[in-house]
């Protein structure tokens, strides 16, 4: 029974110092999940970039290292904007940043599951390359990323250290 009350209290105090989440809107549902949060949105320009600040403040409240947060920015940009060349505007996406231990998940649902990311054979570096170059930094930035099946559509899924 003591443990247990300890849990709850435990439990308690941490959901005290969650950060600040915005208030729901149209288009914009926030929720907070353990050590970050869950956005469901419509794609906008708003939206996004909620999502973004978001991105960057929810991860150091919870001890992730300001350069980890700014490349989770640039990840849950570089994804939203796919999803959006994918599926087109006002598309309905789900977007989870959080921190597990020494790293940062940064997971984007689309409803799209038959249009898969695929790679440009146009060098990163190239002055021919009109786009292709966001994949390529995304092996770099988070190398290991992948693309699975969700009950939205898919997902794709990106982990970097939280220094």
């Amino acid at each position: 029974m003591d443990d247990m009350l300890r849990r709850a209290r435990m439990n308690d105090q941490r959901r005290s110092q969650r950060p600040a989440l915005p208030a729901c809107v149209p288009g914009l549902y926030v929720q907070h999940r353990d050590r970050g949060f869950v956005a469901h949105i419509t794609a906008s320009e708003a939206a996004f970039s909620t999502v973004r600040a978001l991105t960057v403040s929810v991860p150091m409240a919870y001890g992730a290292g300001q350069t980890s947060a700014d490349t989770a920015e640039w990840l849950v940009s570089e994804l939203l904007g796919n999803a959006v060349r994918a599926c087109g505007d006002h598309v309905p996406l789900v977007v989870e940043v959080y921190v597990t231990g020494r790293s940062v998940q940064v997971n984007v649902h689309d409803p799209a599951a038959d249009l898969l990311p695929h790679r440009s054979t146009v060098a990163m570096d190239s002055e021919s390359a009109e786009s292709g170059r966001g994949l390529g930094l995304l092996d770099l930035l988070a190398p290991g990323w992948d693309v699975v099946s969700s009950p939205v559509g898919k997902q794709i899924r990106c982990r970097i250290d939280a220094r």
